[in-house]
């Protein structure tokens, strides 16, 4: 039997356990493995000042998540930092790659700008794949801080 493939979409969410937990759960359902998709989202005016500003802290966001994520024991396919307009980003992805489902992981509704601009929504009118929410709390634990100049893996 194939692998399902899924596109999990996060960004701030992409490290939470209750990401990981949704995932485990969709796991026992049957073979399937994961590719995570972090947004470069810059945070505050930092959008303004430098449209790449969002790509360090994206960086090392998908290295906690990745290693997370494998932990747990889920299959982690590939790890991509991406556009920092999510929509773009989905976009990108999925024009260059085969999956079954996308799955986006937004915070609380209260303060999820994702769900404010409606990006499951949006997906769902223009992707040809099922789209699924979750809605996690992000980890407490703060990024790392990052020298100025030092090199991001992704």
């Amino acid at each position: 039997m194939t692998s399902k493939k899924v596109l999990v979409v996060a960004n701030r969410t992409a490290d939470s356990p209750d990401l990981i937990d949704a995932l485990s759960r969709r796991a026992t359902e049957g073979p399937i493995g994961f590719t995570l998709l972090v947004p470069a989202v810059p945070h505050g005016l930092a959008w303004a000042a430098d449209m790449k500003a969002g790509w360090a802290e994206a960086g090392l966001r998908a290295e906690r998540a990745a290693e997370r994520i494998r932990r747990s024991g889920l299959e982690l396919e590939e790890v991509i930092v991406g556009d920092p307009d999510p929509f773009a980003a989905v976009g990108d992805v999925i024009h260059t790659r085969e999956f079954d489902e996308v799955v986006v992981s937004t915070l609380p509704r209260t303060i999820s700008r994702w769900l404010a601009v409606g990006l499951p929504s949006r997906l769902r009118r223009t992707v040809d794949l099922p789209v699924s929410e979750v809605n996690a709390q992000p980890l407490a634990q703060p990024l790392p801080a990052q020298t100025a100049g030092e090199p991001v893996a992704a």
